[in-house]
């Protein structure tokens, strides 16, 4: 029976304390210290009675469910600077009994409405330091109550659940220093009345609403906890709207403007009362009047300026505010949008822009155009349809029920891709408001509407379909008689036309294939010519230094008809002509004398034409039994 009993007792004190922490019994309490031990997660053997676990400076990476089972006399848990990423929902479930939670110096990048569940008696949650983004609007909801310390220091935060915050009446200090907020919602902590000390410092307020809070400052005598407040290292806009903070009695605690550029980088506390001001609106442009089709969308716009940034508002033609709703939308910058207009949207539009320091309105008038119907060729709800556009064009092209001998809508000028048309004036006692035309293709018998103003007698159709059939009939829309009447319309008359088919590509390739050939050939022609004259100077050179040169004959006998041979009379030597002198300005080697550059090349030329002639000749003549002077003779 020993070695079971002993085995029992070294399992019982194994999981008393972990091996690599160091475990401290203080009275009734059990301290276990875990910190710097390299731990990749929660030792799985701590004792479930411990009331203090501290697990800092080590690598465990996720917290759940199993980490901290049925530990519930646990007041201080400490996980500070580990590489906690992800909390499983109700990790700290069993945690009833807790009362300090460090979280600082992790990797926490959001918190769910589940990862704080469990410690209902929470009075000290330390979230600083990690990277947060966003928490969950029920993250805190467990201790609202109980929590008196809430640190979210150092973080990437532009919002923070500000109604779980205001929510908490025994909070006494909120740190939010060091994160992206922009915006702080009114009364946010109107509520925290126990709140002593409010850290905002280098953030991105660049105005703070007014709250009760502010008001307590560190001298008040009635305050239940005097707030320490600092808001330095924000980008304040010191204008009319920080005026109520200016007021309050503070010290001096180095927050400075940054905007307007006439106060940027002054003390807050030193700018006078008289410098914080505000401009008020001003309507820099709006939308005057708007025509828009039955069914189409309406886009009203209202640009405003002043300091701080006017706010935007419209009010419809029923005096009533314009919402955003599934028709309608009003954005911040001043549109609003209307997705599909009826005939109920017409009317008058009021945009008011708002701000401390006044506010501007501006009217715009929107008129709905309401589609034609009635009369002949129209579908059963009064708006034309295609079939009904078609028959009326192929009616007026057949010239069945006119007596004017012209139309009154021609297309002209027809070609693959557009269309002139044009119309007549008209019966001068008719008022015309402004035309409409409608049309639509064999290719899609969806109706393309025009709307063209009542002074114009001429549209050209542009992005046709080429080689398609088109059906085109031309309105007059009058003056409405009363303000919800605008269905007064009048067909003026239709047509019909065809557009041309496209020109295939190949005509133009062909042309510009042609086109270079002839350039080619043309430019050869010039090339070949031009070497022909150059190779005619050369061979007219070379006569003419030849023609120079005396002819040595011999032999030279007449033949007569059966006399005697006259004996041949002995000429005296001919001696060449005296040769001009000439300047000698380039030498090519010639020992004998100077010439001309005609002259030197037409030499050239001849050197190169005996030798060659020579050679070929050479073993042909030699059976003649022929000088070489009689070669070169012939040769010449």
């Amino acid at each position: 029976m020993a070695p079971p009993l002993l085995l029992l007792l070294l399992a019982s004190g194994a999981a008393a304390c972990p091996l690599p922490c160091v475990c401290q019994n203080l009275s009734e309490s059990l301290s276990t210290l875990c910190a710097h031990r390299g731990l990749l997660f929660v030792p799985p053997n701590v004792d479930r009675r411990t009331v203090e676990l501290r697990l800092a400076d080590n690598f465990i990476q996720a917290l759940g469910p199993p980490d901290f089972r049925n530990m519930t006399g646990l007041v201080d848990l400490t996980l500070s600077r580990n590489a906690i990423t992800r909390i499983g929902a109700r990790a700290f479930g069993d945690l009833e009994s807790l009362r300090s939670l460090h979280l600082d110096g992790n990797r926490l990048v959001e918190l769910g409405a589940g990862s704080l569940r469990g410690p209902v008696n929470l009075q000290h949650l330390i979230l600083s330091g990690n990277q947060l983004g966003r928490i969950s609007p029920g993250a805190f909801d467990d201790f609202l109550d109980s929590l008196e310390d809430l640190d979210l220091s150092y973080n990437n935060l532009r919002q923070v659940p500000w109604a779980g915050i205001g929510a908490m009446p025994a909070l006494h200090t909120l740190n939010l220093d060091h994160n992206l907020i922009d915006a702080l919602p009114p009364g946010a902590f109107a509520q925290l009345g126990q709140l002593s000390r409010l850290d905002l410092t280098s953030n991105r307020l660049a105005t703070l609403a007014p709250d009760p809070l502010f008001s307590r400052g560190r001298d008040a005598e009635a305050s239940p906890a005097p707030l320490v407040l600092s808001f330095s290292g924000n980008p304040l806009h010191c204008n009319c709207e920080l005026l109520w903070l200016r007021r309050l009695a503070r010290p001096d605690d180095l927050e400075t403007c940054a905007s307007p550029p006439g106060l940027a980088g002054r003390y807050f506390w030193a700018v006078p009362e008289g410098e914080f001001s505000c401009e008020p609106p001003l309507i820099a442009r709006h939308t005057q009047r708007l025509w828009v089709l039955e069914g189409q969308r309406a886009t009203l716009r209202c640009r405003a300026l002043g300091d701080p940034a006017p706010t935007m508002h419209w009010v419809g033609p029923d005096d009533r505010l314009v919402g955003n709703s599934s028709r309608a939308r009003a954005f911040p910058n001043g549109t609003l949008e209307i997705g599909v207009t009826g005939s109920g949207d017409a009317g008058g539009y009021t945009c008011i822009a708002t701000n401390p320091a006044g506010e501007a309105t501006a009217h715009v008038e929107l008129r709905v155009l309401a589609l034609p119907h009635g009369g002949n060729g129209s579908t059963e709800g009064g708006r034309p349809g295609p079939s009904d556009i078609a028959a009326s064009a192929r009616t007026a092209a057949e010239g069945e029920g006119t007596l004017e001998s012209e139309p009154a809508v021609q297309v002209t000028e027809v070609t693959a891709t557009s269309g002139l048309v044009s119309w007549g004036p008209g019966r001068p006692a008719d008022p015309v408001w402004m035309f409409q035309i409608q049309y639509n293709s064999s290719e899609d018998e969806t109706l393309i509407y025009r709307i063209v103003p009542a002074s114009s007698h001429h549209f050209l159709l542009k992005h046709l379909v080429p080689g398609a059939d088109y059906d085109l009939c031309l309105l007059a829309l009058s003056p409405a008689a009363g303000p919800s009447d605008l269905t007064a319309t009048r067909l003026l008359g239709c047509a019909h036309f065809s557009t041309l088919p496209a020109a295939p590509l190949c005509h133009a390739l062909q042309a510009h294939v042609l086109g270079g050939t002839l350039t080619v050939a043309v430019g050869g022609v010039l090339v070949a010519a031009l070497l022909v004259f150059t190779v005619a100077l050369l061979v007219r050179g070379r006569g003419a230094g030849n023609g120079r040169l005396p002819l040595k004959l011999s032999h030279v006998q007449s033949q007569t008809n059966g006399g005697p041979s006259p004996t041949p009379k002995a000429h005296p030597p001919r001696s060449p002509p005296p040769r001009p002198q000439r300047s000698c300005s380039l030498d090519l080697g010639d020992a004998s004398g100077c010439y001309g550059y005609a002259r030197r090349l037409g030499g050239a030329w001849a050197r190169r034409s005996h030798s060659v002639h020579g050679g070929l000749l050479g073993a042909g003549c030699r059976g003649v039994g022929g000088s070489m002077e009689q070669l070169e003779e012939s040769v010449v």
